[in-house]
């Protein structure tokens, strides 16, 4: 193809990947672009056709050029025909994903040639699609020069990750890695330096908050964690950064439990576990072996594919490791002044057997309140696993289950004999964005049954879910599994009882709260400070009478109680006989509303909320 010029002439334009090429190589030691390089000009599309007018358009064009024996020529049309339609990129990809392929070799020589000599971004796209599907390891160079342009790093990781994981894993953090560290072992990993690039991995710091799951996965791909993991001798140091890499995969803060896409996570496992007993006993060591055998056990890696006993082995493992006497010392010892880290200490202690104790075989449905690492974004969920299997991870995966506090401390897993409907899982970015995981809960006689499974919102483009059927539990035993659950606070931190005390005093008596014409909220422990209990309540003039102004002003005030020491019973109950006795708007915080509302009211608001 060429592109038209000034006067009437015409000047060849290089390809996307020849202007790639060219700029990577004036590139010092190789390095990586954070973000891509910026593409050059390019011819504004001429339409706008959606996805199903796409989807045909591209199947009829492709259909009648791919098994042209000029590629070039059949190139050059697809470019002609691409640029009258003007679809979208994505659109495009998502056509050639989906159409039939008659012939395949000639599918991929076509595609082959639109990634190489393509000068439209529609062309390129096409032929991503096609390498997606089509392509072989000598794909693998050209596809790594394309990632480099911005906009091209997700469909050619998509490509590569079918092809070459390190590479597409290399790809994925020249485009989104943040940080000094991160890019450090980009451009180690992008120079071949193996040696660099294990060093520079150890000093990559693991902070939750800029290193997610996403970013964890790529990067124990790109380094071959477990090659490294499986080579001897391996430093502790290495062993300890593995673990947390693995960790950090399991989260279900984010949109998949990424220890699932990760093709190599049992191998890792195995030869992490198997050299566990070589990291040094202390406390950081420990939570990261404690957390990834409470994975083992009851979260998301349970549905790895895993040889008979495998997992099993490995937690056997585990237990030996921190049940012997340099380990165990790590839980006897007086807990660090640090009150993070005596919090960690304290949830090492709670938990510490939980991932160990062996429940009967038989059991249809097992219910675990858990709690992560504190050191982690925190998430406390009800695991649910039916014949053994975690539930939200297989049927919903987009959020971890809902919290005890929703689930258990409410009755809501509890069965009548009128139908109820229960939310068992969100989203993580909101049941609006994403969707939600719901079941009816009924007892039929000797049974109870949940069945009519609901995932509203979940978008097409996730991964396919599976279908959900019917599940009958002998009643008197699902009884015994629900009181068990619901009575066992053995999980929770003092301030986290103190919550669950108030919001049980608050559901008795309700009058509490409404008498000062407020209504309750949100009910926890805070999410920097986990020793503050916080109760939320909404302010709305009339409540109390019934006569409440659906368009009025109205007010959110945060109430917060740290941890004095005492018994959560006498924190709680000494929280209820204040809420019955003085309006809790004279003691409690505004952070809701607006500012307006707050005048009306004839209370402040908040100075930060106004620099915001």
């Amino acid at each position: 193809m060429s592109a038209p010029v000034e006067g009437g002439a015409t000047t060849p334009r290089p390809s996307l990947y020849e202007y790639a090429l060219r700029l990577h190589r004036a590139e010092p030691e190789g390095g990586r672009p954070k973000g891509g390089y910026r593409l050059p000009d390019l011819p504004e599309r001429r339409g706008n056709p959606g996805r199903r007018e796409t989807q045909a358009a591209v199947t009829e064009l492709l259909a009648a050029l791919s098994a042209d024996p000029d590629t070039a020529r059949a190139a050059d049309e697809i470019h002609l025909r691409l640029q009258e339609l003007g679809a979208a990129d994505r659109h495009l990809r998502a056509a050639v994903a989906q159409m039939p392929l008659a012939d395949e070799t000639a599918a991929r020589a076509l595609g082959r040639h639109l990634v190489g000599k393509g000068t439209s971004t529609s062309a390129v796209a096409v032929g991503l699609g096609l390498l997606a599907r089509l392509g072989e390891p000598e794909d693998v160079p050209r596809l790594e020069v394309l990632g480099l342009l911005h906009g091209f790093a997700r469909p050619v990781v998509e490509a590569l990750d079918a092809l070459d994981r390190p590479s597409a894993a290399l790809v994925w953090l020249g485009r989104y890695a943040e940080g000094r560290e991160l890019r450090q072992l980009v451009d180690a990993l992008a120079a071949r330096d193996d040696r660099s690039a294990r060093a520079r991995l150890l000093a990559i710091p693991l902070d939750p908050r800029t290193v997610g799951p996403s970013t964890s996965r790529r990067i124990a791909e790109a380094v071959r964690l477990a090659d490294i993991l499986r080579k001897d001798p391996v430093a502790p140091a290495v062993l300890a950064q593995a673990g947390r890499l693995l960790f950090r995969m399991t989260s279900q803060q984010d949109y998949q439990a990424e220890i699932l896409a990760y093709p190599e996570a049992v191998l890792a496992y195995d030869a992490l576990v198997t050299r566990a007993s070589q990291l040094p006993p202390d406390l950081p060591h420990y939570a990261t072996l404690l957390s990834l055998a409470l994975d083992l056990s009851s979260g998301p890696s349970v549905l790895l594919d895993w040889r008979p006993g495998q997992r099993e082995g490995l937690l056997d493992t585990l237990e030996s490791v921190l049940t012997s006497s340099d380990w165990s010392a790590v839980l006897a010892a007086e807990p660090p002044a640090d009150p993070a880290e005596c919090h960690r200490a304290r949830w090492l202690q709670r938990t510490a057997r939980q991932p160990f104790a062996r429940r009967p075989a038989a059991a249809r449905l097992q219910i675990e309140a858990t709690v992560r690492d504190p050191a982690d974004p925190a998430t406390v969920e009800t695991r649910l696993l039916l014949d053994g299997r975690p539930l939200v991870p297989e049927a919903f995966g987009l959020g971890p289950a809902n919290s005890p506090e929703e689930l258990l401390h409410t009755g809501r897993l509890r069965a009548t004999a009128e139908p109820r409907e229960v939310q068992l899982a969100e989203a993580y970015c909101t049941e609006g964005c994403c969707g939600a995981l719901y079941v009816t809960i009924c007892r039929e006689g000797e049974h109870v049954v949940w069945r009519d499974w609901r995932r509203p919102a979940v978008p097409p483009s996730r991964r396919p879910l599976p279908e959900l059927p019917a599940y009958r539990f002998d009643a008197a035993a699902y009884d015994a599994e629900i009181a068990r659950a619901e009575n066992d606070h053995s999980w929770a931190w003092p301030a986290r009882n103190t919550a669950r005390l108030i919001a049980a005093g608050l559901r008795e008596r309700p009058v509490l709260l409404t008498q000062w014409d407020s209504r309750r909220g949100w009910i926890g422990t805070d999410f920097t400070d986990p020793q503050v209990t916080v109760l939320s309540f909404t302010y709305w003039p009339g409540l109390a009478a019934g006569e409440r102004d659906e368009d009025g002003p109205w007010l959110q005030f945060l109430w917060r109680l740290p941890d004095d020491g005492t018994p959560p019973e006498d924190q709680a109950a000494a929280a209820l006989h204040r809420l019955a006795t003085a309006d809790p708007k004279t003691y409690a915080e505004v952070r809701g509303g607006s500012p307006a509302y707050a005048e009306a009211l004839g209370f402040p608001w908040p100075e930060r909320r106004s620099r915001e």
